[in-house]
């Protein structure tokens, strides 16, 4: 007698089993045949409220979904494909996630191992695609049939690394760097259930119904150790690159040192936050420093990678769990575990040291607002006035109306970080500061919307996006969600100079400016466009979840 659960279907309802109870809760799926058995458990999962599935049809937009989940979450979020040339869709927002450190597990469909190297209708050697980018891969070619294995083995340890546990105690969290895993699951027909499983797959789903872990009691880093007293003063400035957090925050003021915080550090609320850093940086105050201590990914500014590149100041990081990207002896930094022993290195800023940046910081500043003012009044833009002016205008509107704050990576976020006030309020700012790519931008966004509640409205999380044209028009297809889809709440501010105007600014500005090299630098650098970005929006529809505003300026170059 045939049973109504294939071999294929069993072994996709063994694994998500595995990643319900280890604590996934949403999952972005896109559409294909040899991807049904993972499909049609999920929906029985998602019917029965076990988890949240999304639907997109391009799997790249899929892949930077479910970066933006796992981005506010912090909980393995599942990408499914079928198999095929839809599994290396997912390799940008797989990049993004293995240097950003974010729990993304890739379920790809493949053909029946027998099939491999055969020429057959959409078979690749999709095992190892990713073994650059993903903290474990495992080929499910027979599982769960050859319990216990090897194969059971790896998947178990695939999954305490995604979940951020240990996998000796799954009670206790794991010291080593989370990131993206792959599991390649090689299904053979019949692929769809029997009409008869119905029941059965319902029964399932209702016995996951809160069997997720529970969340891990992390360590406060924030508070972890006692700061030395009779600490020596020192010259010492603290570096917040991406994903900081409020540790460097309160190691920066308890320590009385200036803080140079990228806007998406998580740490750029605090009065000892440097407002224009990186211009007081490139003066005589940064000559001044003696030593730095970092925490974080620091990805957004030359001057900061020349000050941690600069041999002649002592340098430390805050490590307590090695990033998936470090490779032993290639950063100069002297790695710290502990806050106690980092606030001896570091020591303690007097009051003129910290001062003269504060100063500096707000008198850089103010003259930036000064460009801001005048540009709005009359429509002066020098230098990135009119940059500054709708990156400042996104911080303010987030911070006034409780939105996540997700910037590009490209100019606008150098102009948030330039012209961002210093203070004790500021909105959550979100990057993919990873690899610093503009890939997937507003897929990132509609998942970080999607990742929770506004408990005050019910509704997905509100999300404000700040980028350039080219970033919006890479990713314009991640507005096409369709109409049996939750919507995301999006806001989508829009800086139109025609072209990647970040070009002007760095050193093809200047060969731009030349007549043997312009054209050069407007064709291939620039890259000018005609795109009409608002009616790009409006063909996606007006029930989408997004809202597209596009201020139009005059391009850098060319």
């Amino acid at each position: 007698m045939t049973s109504p659960v294939p071999a294929s279907m069993f072994s996709a309802l063994s694994v998500l089993d595995s990643l319900v109870r280890a604590g996934m809760r949403h999952l972005v799926v896109s559409p294909g045949s040899r991807s049904a058995p993972l499909t049609y458990a999920l929906a029985a999962l998602d019917q029965e409220k076990v988890v949240k599935t999304h639907v997109r049809i391009d799997e790249r937009s899929a892949g930077f979904t479910a970066l933006g989940l796992a981005k506010k979450t912090l909980e393995p979020v599942g990408i499914v494909t079928t198999s095929g040339t839809a599994v290396g869709e997912l390799l940008p927002a797989v990049m993004e996630a293995y240097h950003s450190g974010l729990p993304l597990v890739l379920l790809t469909a493949d053909r029946p191992e027998r099939l491999r190297g055969t020429g057959s209708n959409q078979t690749t050697r999709q095992a190892g695609m990713f073994s650059n980018f993903v903290r474990a891969e495992v080929d499910l070619t027979s599982y769960p049939e050859e319990t216990p294995g090897e194969q059971t083995r790896l998947l178990s340890r695939a999954i305490s690394l995604v979940a951020g546990r240990s996998e000796q105690d799954w009670s206790e969290a794991s010291l080593q760097a989370r990131g993206p895993v792959h599991l390649n699951l090689a299904f053979d027909t019949p692929l769809t259930p029997d009409f008869s499983a119905a029941p059965l797959l319902k029964q399932w789903a209702q016995s996951l119904r809160g069997a997720q872990a529970p969340s891990l009691a992390h360590p406060d880093l924030a508070g972890e150790g006692q700061v030395p007293s009779n600490l020596p003063e020192r010259k010492t400035v603290v570096v917040a690159g991406d994903g900081a957090g409020e540790v460097a925050q309160k190691f920066a003021q308890t320590l009385n040192l200036p803080l140079l915080a990228e806007p998406s550090s998580g740490a750029r609320f605090s009065e000892v936050a440097i407002e224009a850093y990186r211009e007081v940086l490139a003066g005589e105050l940064g000559d001044r420093i003696d030593r730095v201590v970092l925490f974080g990914h620091p990805t957004l500014s030359r001057p900061i990678a020349s000050l941690l590149a600069d041999e002649s100041k002592e340098s430390a990081i805050f490590a307590p769990v090695q990033p998936s990207w470090f490779e032993e002896g290639r950063r100069r930094e002297r790695a710290f575990s502990s806050l106690g022993e980092l606030a001896e290195f570091a020591g303690r800023g007097s009051e003129a040291w910290l001062n003269s940046w504060q100063v500096a910081g707000a008198q850089r500043r103010a003259q930036l607002m000064e460009q801001v003012e005048r540009f709005r009044s009359d429509g002066e833009s020098l230098g990135r006035a009119a940059g500054m002016s709708l990156a400042l205008e996104a911080w303010e509107s987030a911070l006034e109306q409780g939105e996540i704050l997700l910037s590009g990576s490209s100019n606008l976020i150098r102009d948030l970080d330039a012209i961002a006030p210093s203070g004790q309020r500021a909105p959550e700012v979100l990057a993919s500061r990873g690899l610093a790519g503009i890939d997937g931008t507003l897929a990132v966004a509609a998942g970080i919307s999607l990742a929770g509640v506004d408990g005050a409205r019910g509704e997905p999380l509100p999300v404000r996006v700040l980028c350039g044209d080219l970033t919006f028009i890479h990713d314009a297809m991640s507005m096409n969600i369709g109409p049996l889809e939750e919507k995301p709440r999006v806001q989508v501010d829009v800086l139109d100079d025609r072209g990647g105007g970040i070009f002007a600014t760095l050193e093809h500005g200047e060969l731009g400016a030349h007549p043997d090299f312009a054209a050069t630098v407007n064709r291939f650098f620039t890259t000018p466009h005609t795109v009409d970005l608002e009616n790009l929006a409006a063909s996606f529809g007006t029930d989408n979840g997004f809202s597209v505003r596009v201020v139009r300026v005059e391009p850098a170059v060319g």
